[in-house]
């Protein structure tokens, strides 16, 4: 007997980012980290900006995703993002110094709309940097010596 997998799609409106099946994926919602499995019940839920983990055998990659929705149906996985980012595709020099001059105007005196919009800014490149720190690739699971 064939072991089940899940068919991911990952799509933003510049492009198809992830079209392959996997084992196992984990997303980011509004309301907290959620693991999807083959023959998972139908579910849609809002994403939020966080890491994506798709999980396939021993291997893992992670994607920067800012926002967007994701629908399970039928063992296929559907995110439309409204950005995500692959680490490679991370400049991290220009994230560090976003992140710094978020910092600085942090100090400063700004309006609430300001503030909001700086908060936003500040968690996308919080999770460009995560994203950026692990490999392509990686082993879920270390291997035996």
């Amino acid at each position: 007997m064939a072991v089940k997998k899940l068919r991911l799609r990952i799509a933003t409106p510049e492009s198809v980012k992830f079209d392959d099946d996997t084992d196992m994926v984990i997303m980011r919602c509004i309301t907290g980290d959620m693991g999807i499995l083959p023959n998972h019940q139908p579910i849609s839920a809002i994403l939020d900006f966080g890491v994506l983990r798709i999980i396939t055998g021993e291997l893992e990659k992670r994607m920067a995703v800012f926002g967007g929705i994701a629908q399970v149906v039928d063992n296929v996985v559907t995110i439309l993002a409204n950005d995500a980012q692959w680490p490679e595709d991370i400049d991290i020099a220009f994230v560090q110094s976003e992140r710094a001059r978020m910092e600085r105007r942090s100090q400063e005196d700004l309006d609430d709309l300001e503030i909001q919009r700086d908060q936003v800014l500040m968690r996308r490149t919080l999770v460009q940097i995560e994203v950026s720190s692990y490999p392509i690739l990686s082993r879920t699971e270390p291997e035996e010596p």
